[in-house]
């Protein structure tokens, strides 16, 4: 993740997993139970493998949905907990996340 919007959004998902895991699991913060360290990794291996690179829009909203639907369920539960949290524990990251999910999905550019 060379680019800096990738390295700040691989940031912002490591940020919510571990928020949710501490909620949820027997997460400290920053050390993380199984589950969500397997989540996190898969989450920053698409992130880097993305299509769109630095340039991409929110996943939610993206047309082209690398995630298996089990850790797609998985990451929207994370972004459902630790989303509306953000806004009070991490406020410029928080504000970033809001910002970057109102834009639109991009396509992959054709060859």
């Amino acid at each position: 993740m060379a680019a800096k919007g990738l390295a700040r959004e691989g940031e912002t998902i490591g940020v919510m997993v571990r928020m949710y895991c501490a909620a949820h699991h027997s997460g400290s913060g920053e050390a993380l139970c199984g589950e969500c360290d397997a989540l996190l990794r898969y989450a920053l291996h698409r992130l880097e493998q993305c299509p769109f690179g630095a340039g991409k829009g929110p996943c939610s909203k993206c047309e082209v949905h690398c995630y298996k639907p089990e850790m797609r369920a998985r990451v929207q539960a994370v972004m459902r907990y630790a989303g509306p949290r953000m806004l009070t524990r991490h406020p410029v990251m928080g504000l970033r996340h809001v910002v970057k999910s109102l834009k639109g999905g991009k396509r992959p550019a054709k060859e």
